[in-house]
């Protein structure tokens, strides 16, 4: 019968096949991205191809469905691999960002509502500036030897974007380009629940960076001067 004193302090080296199929979910989720934003990209909200939504929602929730699956896989196999995580991420945004700023491209542009989708340019400039300073504080924490761990805001935002996206298209598919006041509402409400987030996680990162990157400063000894 086996012990805990038994157990290994790291477990073990995954084979080759297991090794390589977190990568293989990241490099089919980059595939994925770039079938989907090329999909959305062809729609226009006065065009007579409304399936283009339908679609290009359930290329996004396969992909985001891989991104939990190739991180879980990677974990239990102790799979995580440098290519993992820089290509990783990278696929996240491609999707997520492609996805925020055709949605507020001109496809979605109605004379008569609006930007139907309820996001504007300026919450895309939201959105990027948070990946970008996320990227960048990580890069440098990380660089330095300690670890950065994500904060439950982050996790919020991520689930927040992985819902938002398919269901904002899925709802201008069913109530259509004009839409009724509640298929407006719930999109409105969805589009400016990601954008506080995404704020709140960028602010909470920062700070939480702050305290991992910044030292504390001693305190003084009792010989000196107060």
């Amino acid at each position: 019968m086996s012990t805990a004193s038994n157990a290994p302090d790291n477990p073990p080296a995954p084979d080759r096949i297991r090794a390589s199929i977190p990568n293989a979910l990241t490099v089919g989720r980059l595939f994925l991205a770039a079938g989907f934003i090329a999909v959305l990209s062809i729609y226009r909200v006065d065009g007579d191809q409304p399936w283009l939504l339908p679609l290009s929602a359930g290329l996004f929730i396969v992909a985001a469905v891989t991104d939990a699956l190739d991180g879980f896989l990677a974990r239990r196999w102790n799979a995580i691999s440098p290519f993992g995580r820089v290509m990783d991420p990278l696929a996240d945004k491609i999707l997520v960002l492609g996805a925020f700023i055709l949605m507020a491209g001109p496809g979605f542009h109605s004379l008569n509502d609006g930007q139907i989708t309820g996001v504007a340019p300026w919450m895309v400039v939201v959105i990027l500036a948070r990946e970008m300073l996320a990227t960048s504080i990580r890069g440098v924490v990380e660089s330095t030897g300690q670890p950065m761990p994500a904060v439950w805001s982050g996790k919020i935002k991520m689930i927040l974007q992985a819902i938002c996206v398919p269901a904002v298209l899925i709802l201008i598919w069913l109530a259509g380009a004009e839409g009724g006041s509640w298929s407006r509402q719930v999109i409105r409400g969805l589009v400016w629940a990601t954008v506080l987030i995404t704020i709140i996680s960028g602010w909470r990162y920062l700070i939480t960076t702050i305290r991992f990157a910044i030292p504390q400063s001693a305190e003084p000894s009792p010989t000196e001067d107060a």
